[in-house]
């Protein structure tokens, strides 16, 4: 290493000046710190009911759950799980929380009771705020486990729980106390897998997200051009940080109205979109493939918004070209991002308030007040443009670090604060950013993340399953599925049928195993690592079953 320690730093920055961000503040109050110019807008708009709350309603009533969740005994540092999907509730719990100094950890409601019940375990957490279609999960969790947890329901609660109101009646925002809250305090805790590994808590702080919610949508020219007439269909999992910080708090911040939608269908999204006159539309790539395809979308359906933006996978060029020949008006473009970066690490300038020209492949430029180099994976050096390597960011929306795993955390950022992305790309000439390849070992499923470890950590546990791996298939619809070599017990004759079915029943949809190949062993190096590569090259083979 001692050549690559002398040879010259190649570090890149955007093509946008810094700001000055206002990371002193909680993040509450940075959301709200211009509500005076928009309160009697709309804030939020449920998809499904056509209630619409004004900023000025959801400013009151986040105050007034901060209030709740002081009665019932949550405090500052303690942690709520929102166990929910995509609801109005979902923004006032958050928002309640950080302005009682709480933490709020997010879990996909269809996750299996075990693995709610690791995430609660993992998190620490005191309160599960859910919905009654859940019920049965978390009563089961707290029942079962003896584990003392109160539970909220957002809707008609089972019998003897408690509804949601019980954080809003009886209180009054004047009831909230007063919390002296750090920057450095955290507010988020998302669970991702990194480049390796189980899923682990990662620490995001008030003075992290404001950075990352700043470096978007502030200044003069804003990366992210959103305006207060503007509006946002939420469409993404709040669950998720990409739909988390770019949707919602990046919309609160301006004072944009959030079109909040639970689910995906093709149809129910078109007529909302034209009867709600959506003007930006955060996707994924399996949305983007449905649009394109679908013979709903001529266009007209949806011509009223005019900026997508693609995110949580790569968006290759064909179908970059099949969507804009369906919203040829809309200005399309993609962002990258991490978990452990709070978010956005690159966005594309197409978006911003002073468009530039953009390439087809590429996910942007470098956010601002951030740092990039690409680091050869082989030498350690810091390579120029044009050359990938692994993918490295210092930036002050980098997270605190991994909940209780101080050696995860060193894993992924070093000493000199880098975070190591595990994402092989590489920076041209225009400061474009292109992503090519991934070191780490995450499979991603229609932007969710699914962490082989996980899933081999359950194969083994089974008694005809001597070793596993897991590793990703590429799968037009949701980018990447997992499939798993499996070496059987001796004398097992357990098939691939019995296996998917084992996986199923303890795992979320996104997780379950689409393929099952039979092998003699699992090629490993000498320190017992799986080796992927070696896999992925049998996949390409087609090694028969």
């Amino acid at each position: 290493m001692a050549a690559a320690d002398l040879s010259p730093e190649f570090i890149f920055r955007s093509k946008l000046p810094d700001i000055t961000i206002p990371d002193h503040l909680p993040l509450h109050t940075y959301c709200f710190e211009n509500i005076s110019q928009f309160k009697h807008r709309p804030c939020l708009i449920n998809g499904a009911t056509g209630d619409t709350y004004t900023y000025d309603e959801v400013h009151v009533t986040s105050r007034r759950v901060a209030a709740g969740l002081h009665k019932l005994g949550i405090g500052k540092g303690d942690v709520i799980m929102l166990l929910l999907q995509n609801s109005p509730h979902f923004v006032l719990a958050f928002l309640g929380a950080s302005y009682i100094g709480a933490v709020v950890t997010m879990a996909n409601p269809f996750f299996t009771l075990p693995e709610i019940a690791k995430h609660v375990a993992s998190s620490g957490a005191k309160l599960i705020i859910t919905q009654a279609a859940f019920a049965e999960k978390v009563k089961s969790l707290v029942d079962k486990n003896g584990v003392s947890i109160k539970l909220i329901f957002i809707d008609p609660p089972p019998d003897g729980e408690a509804h949601f109101s019980v954080l809003t009646d009886d209180v009054k925002e004047e009831d909230m106390p007063d919390v002296k809250i750090s920057p450095n305090d955290v507010v988020a805790l998302p669970y991702s897998s990194g480049t390796t590994g189980l899923p682990k808590g990662v620490m995001l702080t008030h003075r992290g997200l404001v950075t990352s919610v700043a470096q978007q949508v502030d200044g003069e020219n804003p990366h992210l051009y959103i305006r207060s007439d503007d509006v946002v269909l939420c469409v993404l999992p709040l669950f998720h940080i990409y739909s988390l910080n770019s949707i919602m708090m990046c919309s609160l911040r301006v004072g944009a109205a959030i079109l909040i939608v639970q689910k995906f269908d093709i149809n129910y999204v078109v007529e909302l979109v034209g009867k709600y006159k959506v003007t930006i539309a955060p996707l994924v790539p399996p949305i983007v493939l449905a649009i394109a395809k679908s013979p709903a979308v001529g266009g007209w359906e949806m011509s009223s918004i005019r900026m997508v933006l693609s995110g949580a996978a790569p968006l290759g060029k064909e179908l970059e070209d099949a969507f804009r020949a369906k919203l040829p008006d809309a200005i399309l473009g993609q962002g990258y991002g991490m978990t452990e970066a709070g978010s956005a690490l690159t966005l594309s300038l197409a978006f911003a308030k002073e468009r530039f020209q953009i390439k087809s492949g590429a996910c942007g430029t470098l956010m601002r007040n951030s740092e990039m180099k690409i680091v050869s994976p082989q030498t350690g050096a810091s390579l120029p443009r044009n050359q990938p390597g692994e993918i490295w960011i210092r930036s002050p929306h980098v997270m605190k670090g991994y909940l209780n795993n101080e050696e995860a955390t060193k894993a992924i950022i070093d000493e000199h604060g880098w975070l190591h992305t595990g994402d092989i790309g590489y920076v041209d000439e225009d400061d474009e950013v292109f992503i090519v390849d991934r070191l780490k070992e995450l499979i991603k499923y229609k932007g969710f993340q699914v962490a082989p470890a996980e899933l081999e950590a359950l194969l083994i546990s089974h008694t005809h399953i001597a070793d596993a791996a897991v590793i990703p298939m590429k799968n037009e619809v949701a980018g990447e599925v997992p499939v798993a070599f499996i070496v059987r017990s001796g004398g097992s004759n357990i098939t691939e049928d019995e296996i998917k079915q084992y996986i199923s029943k303890q795992v979320v949809f996104y997780k379950r195993i689409h393929r099952v190949f039979f092998v003699d062993s699992i090629p490993k190096s000498p320190s017992g690592k799986i080796l992927r590569r070696q896999l992925r090259e049998l996949l390409a083979a087609r090694i028969p079953n």
